[in-house]
Parts: structure tokens; C-alpha cells; sequence
């Protein structure tokens, strides 16, 4: 963790935002986004989910599902949904620092790295986008340990919370993704995401989805 006069250094390449006015904002376009897609994607999870959920059985025992408490609009717990792509393990619940997925993780089963590799492990978060839990595009939710961890090293990680966290987001279709417990490599995606925060609008929110598709059907997600 950063000392107090690294933290400084940290806040005065931050982005500023007016957080109360964001965070009090209703945008119709975002919501009339959110429920197409997120029908249209519970209706791809459930033609999928038979076929996925077979990979998953035969890889592994232990539920199809992954459910993991994440921090999203206004810092709430919600519960985030995902295909599991890792052996169900105990997590170190008594470590000072968050039990982040590694590349190469051992945990990780070869079905389980396909489905992280094209994104599909992701396709239950729209049932998250429907239940209001999510938006399509934002800062992507993290685990309450890892969310914890950040957001005493960075000063203004907590703007985060004026808006729903995304199922893809500007620094995930930038190529910032995967566990990390990089402080320069944190900082640029939550650069990113505060830039999001302060520009987004539909001409972005499609221009992301659209991103965020050709890494899928490329291989190209560089998820670990």
C-alpha cells in the first residue's frame, strides 16, 4: 500500500467529477440501453446455458453458477453471477491483501480458461443488468476484499460509486482487465473508469459494446 504522500501524488492525476450531480443523474437513453441488451443477453444465457453448464460439470465438481458479493451503485452489496471457470478452493479470508486470479492460475480448469479467454463466463451479469443490480457498460464491479483494498489506496476510487458498475467498461475494452495488485496499473484503470464517468454518453456506450464484442469473437479479451 502507497504512503500517505504517494497517495498524493496519486490524487492530483485524478479526473475530476462532480459526484452529486452524476450520481442523482437518470439517464433514459442508459436505461433503455440496459434492458435490450440485457434481454436479449438472458435470452443468448439461456440457449447457452445447457451446453456451458455440461463444460462446467465435466471439468469440475461444484455449481454451475459463481456468485461473489461486489460493490456497485453507492457502494451497495449485491450479489454478481458468473459461469464458474475455477475449482472451488477456500478463500484466505485472513490475508492482509485480496485473493486476486493470477495468469496461468492453476484453479483456473481449461473449460473454465475458455470461457474467461471469449467472455462468455461473464453472460449471467445480465441477469444483474435486469435486476438493476448492473448497468451494460460502467466500471466493472469488484470483490468486496479487493474493492476494500483500493479504496484506501486511492483517494478518489470512491467516485466509482456515483454510477452502476458495467458488465464492460472503458478500461476493459482498453485491455485493462484481469487481477492485479499493480498500483500503476490500477491507477490507469481508474482513470479510465473516471473518464468514463464524466463522458459517457450513447455514441460511447455503443462504441464499447462494440469493442468489447470483436475481443470476444477474436480471442483477444486478454483476460486471465
Amino acid at each position: 500500500m502507497p504512503t500517505s504522500s504517494s497517495a498524493l501524488n496519486l490524487e492530483i492525476n485524478s479526473i475530476s467529477i462532480n459526484y452529486a450531480q452524476i450520481y442523482h443523474e437518470k439517464l433514459l437513453w442508459k436505461q433503455g440501453l440496459d434492458l435490450f441488451f440485457g434481454l436479449i443477453g438472458t435470452m443468448i444465457l439461456i440457449l447457452l446455458y445447457p451446453v456451458i453448464a455440461l463444460g462446467i460439470k465435466l471439468s469440475s465438481n461444484g455449481p454451475v453458477i459463481f456468485k461473489q458479493e461486489r460493490s456497485g451503485f453507492d457502494g451497495r452489496v449485491f450479489n454478481c453471477y458468473k459461469f464458474r471457470t475455477m475449482h472451488c478452493h477456500q478463500d484466505n479470508a485472513s490475508g492482509k491483501k485480496p485473493d486476486i486470479t493470477k495468469k496461468n492460475d492453476s484453479r483456473i480448469f481449461p473449460f473454465g480458461q475458455f470461457l474467461r479467454k471469449t467472455n462468455l463466463d461473464e453472460i449471467p451479469q445480465f441477469i444483474n443488468v435486469l435486476k438493476g443490480d448492473m448497468s451494460l457498460v460502467g466500471p466493472r464491479p469488484y470483490p468486496l476484499r479487493e474493492n476494500s483494498y483500493w479504496n484506501t489506496t486511492f483517494p478518489d476510487f470512491y467516485k466509482r460509486f456515483s454510477v452502476k458498475p458495467g458488465l464492460t467498461g472503458l478500461a476493459q475494452a482498453s485491455g485493462l482487465r484481469g487481477g492485479t495488485l499493480n498500483i500503476k496499473h490500477m491507477r490507469e484503470r481508474l482513470k479510465c473508469d473516471l473518464k468514463y464517468i464524466k463522458e459517457r454518453s450513447l455514441a460511447m456506450d455503443l462504441k464499447l459494446i462494440f469493442m468489447t464484442i470483436k475481443s470476444m469473437v477474436t480471442f483477444k479479451t486478454r483476460a486471465h
